[in-house]
């Protein structure tokens, strides 16, 4: 039984950089490292389950830059095995300025996308 390959889409910043790749649904670092997952309502959150942002169509995560209700922490799904990341990525499409009330979370705050052992809301190993 032959398993189908996955299609990996590259997630660009702002700048026009391909900062992660997503294999639906976990998202992956330039290195191939598990930095979170996106549900079927495109809300992206970190390994911990806590909210990071939403994927856009352009592909990018964004955020409001001030937000009152935040959403819950959510069970993160089984840890995926490394990505081998492409080593060709397409151009980055145009994409539309952000207002200043969104913020574009892999250009201006990537440590919501971290991996399984760093990041500030970890455990503390006791």
């Amino acid at each position: 039984m032959t398993q189908t390959p996955h299609r990996i889409i590259p997630i660009y910043s702002s700048k026009g950089e391909a900062e992660a790749f997503l294999v639906f649904p976990y998202l992956f670092n330039r290195g191939g490292e598990w930095i979170g997952w996106v549900t079927p309502q495109r809300d992206v959150y970190s390994v911990l389950g806590v909210y990071a942002g939403t994927l856009t169509n352009e592909p990018r995560i964004v955020r409001k830059r001030a937000t009152n209700a935040l959403k819950p922490r959510l069970k993160p799904p089984p840890a995926p095995g490394r990505l081998s990341p492409p080593a060709v990525v397409p151009l980055a499409p145009l994409m539309g300025d952000l207002t200043q009330s969104m913020v574009d979370v892999l250009a201006e705050e990537p440590e919501r996308l971290h991996t399984l052992d760093s990041g500030e809301f970890r455990e503390d190993m006791d």
